[in-house]
């Protein structure tokens, strides 16, 4: 069978979990090596200031105390911060412990020379019900919806938010509906809502390098960063 006529029998699903998976991770892998060089490439000025504080590493606590709303402001951004940690905690619960998200990262690490999680830290790696899954994807899926929504109510949002802002919004939302569509089997056939899922994850990686998703990998950099910096010049975190 040749290369072309292997593409012509090939089914969306066979597709979309097939090459369009593998394309999709080389360039998630090389798009974030490549943005994550670039930052650690750049040249500063060097700080030839007397440093107040003896201890830089002491400044990495930032990273922690800036993940947590400052009471000063706390009026202003709750219903934000509220949204994000309800998103966050749903979308990677159901990423992490969804049995078959298991088994895909499983056959990942197989493919790296680990033939499990166990191997390596001891510990199995925990799996919740489909139900319990739903409903935190469910949970994440209506967080979602209320930080579209209050992007477009809000005035001040509305008028910083760009097309990388609702970009990645629907791509972080994409997998999350396709997702509970497949596990629930309505409106489409299964398989071609397993294909929607894995298409839809496929863009999700390949975006993910090049828009704002990024601050996934960028919030311990810039954090660990102005940690340092605050801390080398007395400042109280």
């Amino acid at each position: 069978m040749t290369w072309l006529e292997s593409w012509a029998d090939m089914t969306l699903l066979d597709f979309s979990r097939g090459p369009a998976m593998k394309v999709a991770m080389f360039v998630f892998v090389l798009g974030c090596v490549w943005r994550l060089l670039g930052i650690a490439l750049l040249r500063g000025r060097r700080d030839l200031s007397t440093p107040r504080h003896a201890n830089k590493w002491k400044g990495l606590r930032l990273m922690g105390l800036r993940s947590w709303p400052r009471k000063e402001f706390l009026g202003g951004t709750a219903f934000g911060e509220a949204l994000g940690y309800t998103f966050h905690a749903g979308f990677f619960i159901a990423l992490l412990f969804f049995l078959p998200h298991v088994l895909f990262f499983t056959d990942i690490f197989r493919g790296l020379g680990i033939p499990s999680l166990s191997s390596v830290t001891g510990f199995s790696w925990p799996t919740l019900s489909s139900g319990t899954i739903y409903f935190f994807s469910a949970i994440s899926a209506a967080a979602l919806l209320a930080v579209l929504v209050h992007r477009i109510i809000n005035p001040v949002k509305r008028m910083l938010s760009n097309f990388d802002d609702y970009f990645s919004w629907f791509v972080t939302f994409a997998p999350i509906v396709t997702g509970m569509a497949a596990v629930s089997h309505v409106l489409l056939p299964y398989q071609t809502l397993l294909a929607l899922h894995y298409l839809s994850v496929a863009l999700l990686l390949i975006w993910f390098p090049f828009g704002k998703l990024m601050h996934m990998y960028y919030i311990f950099t810039t954090r660990g960063v102005e940690g340092v910096q605050f801390e080398r010049r007395g400042a109280t975190l």
